[in-house]
């Protein structure tokens, strides 16, 4: 019996600082259990922050994901040739959903997703580690929403409205 070849999707989360929420969901996506070879998922900002927040590499070490090549980095990096080819780009921050992003070859599909930003969280460790592991927890959400769906079988409109409406969701429910 022949093998069957299942497409392979490049994701592109964004942040502006590409520091936290951002690194979030591509350790998620990335993970086996979760992208099941179907997705490659990278992050960017628009002014990333040249590091990771640690409380970001903390919730993502205490999920069991990997976190050591994770980094900050320009969204320039996925713009220019030989970059790969995003399918997907989602923008998990508000500033970055506003802000002029790069012409991204091959049109992907893109939706927000924004969430607030645990960083910005002030306080002791224990509130900045729940406020890390809530957005976690929607990013997890969110991202299980996607890998779930059938998208061979929608249409390029019917897709983007699904994406959509993943990035109005909380707790796997939607919030229309």
């Amino acid at each position: 019996m022949p093998t069957v070849s299942v497409k392979s999707y490049n994701v592109l989360f964004l942040c502006t600082h590409n520091s936290a929420r951002s690194l979030l969901a591509e350790a998620i996506l990335n993970n086996p259990a979760v992208s099941r070879g179907r997705f490659k998922a990278y992050s960017a900002g628009s002014y990333p922050s040249g590091k990771p927040n640690p409380h970001a590499l903390a919730q993502i070490r205490s999920a069991g994901l990997p976190a050591e090549t994770l980094r900050s980095k320009s969204w320039d990096e996925f713009a220019t040739p030989g970059a790969p080819q995003m399918d997907f780009v989602f923008t998990v921050c508000d500033n970055a959903a506003n802000e002029i992003c790069p012409v991204w070859p091959g049109q992907p599909l893109t939706a927000h997703w924004g969430l607030p930003d645990p960083a910005a969280v002030e306080g002791g460790d224990e509130l900045k580690r729940r406020a890390f592991a809530e957005t976690f927890r929607h990013l997890s959400n969110r991202i299980s929403l996607f890998t779930n769906l059938s998208l061979e079988k929608l249409d390029r409109l019917s897709l983007q409205n699904k994406l959509r409406e993943i990035g109005r969701t909380d707790s796997g429910t939607t919030t229309a």
